[in-house]
This record gives C-alpha cells, structure tokens and sequence, in this order.
C-alpha cells in the first residue's frame, strides 16, 4: 500500500487560499446572508462604510471595506470566567 502523505506545509496554506477564493465584492442578496443583517441595516451600514460600488443598476458591496467598518464596532471581552458566570446565577 503507498502511502502518499502531503506535507504539514501545505495544510498551513489552506486558509489563505481560501481567502484568496472568497468574493471581495458581494451583492445585497449575499451580504444580507453573510452578515446575517437586514437589508435596510446593511444599506446603512454599507453606505456609512463607503463600500458601495453602482455600476450599471448593479449594487456591489466592497467586503474587505466592510469589514474593516464593521471592526469599529467589536467589544472587547469582558474578563470574565465561566466560573464567574455561573456564580451569578
């Protein structure tokens, strides 16, 4: 039996790959799906961003410009436990 065994390597590319396949424009329909956001909040959000791109009656949203907006809006975690939380109930 030939056992062929690809490198550690390569195993360590498979997540830039992937973000090299992953769409950096996406249309209102997918957005909504990947952000789990309503369409009117994603508008917003979107147009607040700068990441809107019209082009012929077609509406693309930008993902790296989306996503770097929506950093801005990440909470820090708040420390604690899960022996805290379960003291508190």
């Amino acid at each position: 039996m030939d056992k062929n065994y690809k490198p550690i390597t390569s195993m360590k590319e498979v997540p830039e790959q992937l973000r090299k396949l992953r769409r950096q424009y996406l249309r209102y329909q997918q957005a909504e799906i990947i952000y789990s956001i309503s369409h009117k909040k994603l508008f917003e959000l979107a147009s607040d961003a700068g990441a809107i791109y019209r082009i012929d009656g077609t509406v693309l949203i930008n993902r790296d410009i989306f996503d770097t907006y929506l950093e801005r809006f990440h909470e820090p975690a708040t420390g604690k436990g899960r022996e805290e939380m379960t003291d508190e109930w």
